[in-house]
């Protein structure tokens, strides 16, 4: 059957996909000998793929893995990094992070920490990463200062970043010391530096920012125990589940469109 090269890519686990468009538009990829064009399809069983020149075939697809990773502050969340900083990448084992095709899904900046999913599921990454795909993400933000209700309403309503409001987003206060607040966000969307950027704009700029959960996956697992800094899990079934679900809904949204 035939499918767009960057789908197989994805399918494969070799790169997200758009990780694999970019690979395409920098001519990495050749199909049967010649230089692929981004759209073009074809068979993996009939076809021959290259990436770099290494050949791609079916015993090699790596078996899908989902993974839940806590990361700690200063680590990129990135496969390569050209300043040398550290990734998150870094923080797997060897058969791991090597020839599997794990790529993180979605961003945490440097100095954020918090729940973060590997996968090399190339269909799932690009359904979560979607701009139509709504699944919530919750945060505790540590603020400067004491945001007056007035400013939380705000915040909830949404606020106009670069021209376009955001969506409305669940935040409440959970505690307060004389100079700072601690805030529970959730975000039903993930643009580049959202709440630091949401923050700063009324004048409360954040501390800190810890994801806590993506949807019904959170960092403390069914019995408990909490996943330390810079430590993984594998996803459970039911997050397995969920997620599939989630690939599922956002097959079906996007049907829906473009009939």
């Amino acid at each position: 059957m035939e499918e767009r090269v960057q789908k197989i890519l994805s399918q494969w686990g070799i790169a997200s996909r758009r990780q694999a468009e970019e690979m395409i538009k920098l001519g990495r990829v050749r199909c049967n000998g010649a230089v692929v064009e981004l759209g073009q399809k074809a068979n993996p069983t009939q076809d021959t793929i290259e990436v770099d020149g290494k050949l791609l075939r079916s015993p090699h697809r790596p078996q899908p893995t989902y993974l839940l990773l806590n990361k700690p502050t200063g680590v990129v969340t990135t496969c390569d990094d050209p300043q040398g900083r550290p990734t998150v990448m870094q923080l797997l084992p060897t058969n791991l992070r090597q020839g599997q095709g794990i790529h993180p899904v979605g961003r945490l900046d440097a100095e954020s920490t918090g729940a973060l999913l590997l996968t090399n599921d190339g269909n799932l990454t690009f359904a979560l990463t979607h701009p139509r795909h709504d699944i919530s993400k919750t945060y505790q933000v540590v603020v400067a200062g004491h945001p007056p209700e007035s400013v939380l309403k705000q915040w909830r309503q949404g606020v106009v970043l670069e021209g376009r409001k955001t969506r409305a987003a669940q935040v409440r206060v959970l505690s307060r010391d004389a100079n700072r607040t601690w805030l529970e966000f959730v975000l039903w969307e993930g643009r580049n530096r959202q709440i630091r950027r949401m923050t700063e704009q009324l004048g409360y700029p954040t501390l800190q920012l810890h994801r806590t959960a993506i949807g019904s996956i959170q960092l403390e697992s069914t019995v408990g125990a909490a996943l330390p800094p810079g430590r993984y899990r594998p996803l459970e079934e039911r997050e397995i589940h969920y997620l599939q679900n989630q690939l599922q809904n956002q097959l079906k949204s996007t049907t829906r469109v473009q009939v």
